[in-house]
């Protein structure tokens, strides 16, 4: 069951930096984890990321094997890009895991998203605004529709991403048919306990039903 199916995971770090996160935490429920490499916003701007991630994921990929992306924090980002879009046609990815992730750098709590210098600024080239193309094609809640489900997890101290980003777009995916499983809980950003036997036991019974 789970010890055939891949992971793609997805580094954090703004976009503009490479954080190695500890995998082991998915490598407990059996799966194999391959990390996917991807251009930082210093070498080329959005939606380069996305093209990189989709290549990884052809690469990665093993025809009849059950294939899940996921990510922390900016790489939350692009897991939920890579998942709700497809790689070569919407419905291609089996399921997707997100820790933290920003969602939309246009939300009313987060102003911090749109200021000068900040990593949504670097990613796309420009400050996010309302009615540029750029802005709307990296907001995650552009693309939902009918797709694969959803594990998101969020600390509720986090002020780096606010767990309200998560919260909202749970709630958009349920909206649209999705199955979006969705743990809020302790810890700042980039402080989940993920071997917390609690949050194993939710990410256990997510991938019960998608593997």
């Amino acid at each position: 069951m789970a010890d055939r199916a891949v992971v793609l995971w997805m580094h954090g770090g703004g976009w503009y930096a490479r954080e190695t996160g500890d995998v082991s935490w998915l490598e407990r429920f059996g799966l194999r984890v391959v990390h996917a490499r991807f251009r930082l916003s210093g070498e080329a701007n959005w939606p380069a990321q996305l093209a990189d991630v989709r290549a990884e994921a052809r690469a990665a990929r093993v025809p009849g094997t059950p294939f899940i992306v996921a990510g922390d924090s900016s790489g939350g980002h692009l897991a939920l890009h890579l998942g709700l879009r497809g790689i070569d046609r919407p419905g291609d990815v089996d399921a997707i895991m997100a820790l933290e992730p920003p969602i939309d750098p246009l939300a009313a709590d987060w102003p911090r998203a749109r200021a000068e210098g900040n990593p949504w600024h670097r990613l796309l080239g420009h400050v996010p605004e309302p009615g540029d193309a750029a802005t709307r094609d990296c907001t995650v809640t552009t693309h939902i529709g009918a797709g694969p489900p959803v594990l998101l997890l969020h600390g509720l101290d986090d002020t780096a991403i606010p767990p309200t980003q998560s919260l909202d777009l749970a709630a958009a995916l349920c909206r649209a048919g999705h199955r979006a499983h969705t743990m809020i809980t302790d810890g700042g950003h980039g402080e989940l306990e993920l071997d917390r036997s609690d949050i194993i036991e939710y990410a256990r019974q997510f991938l019960s039903k998608v593997i």
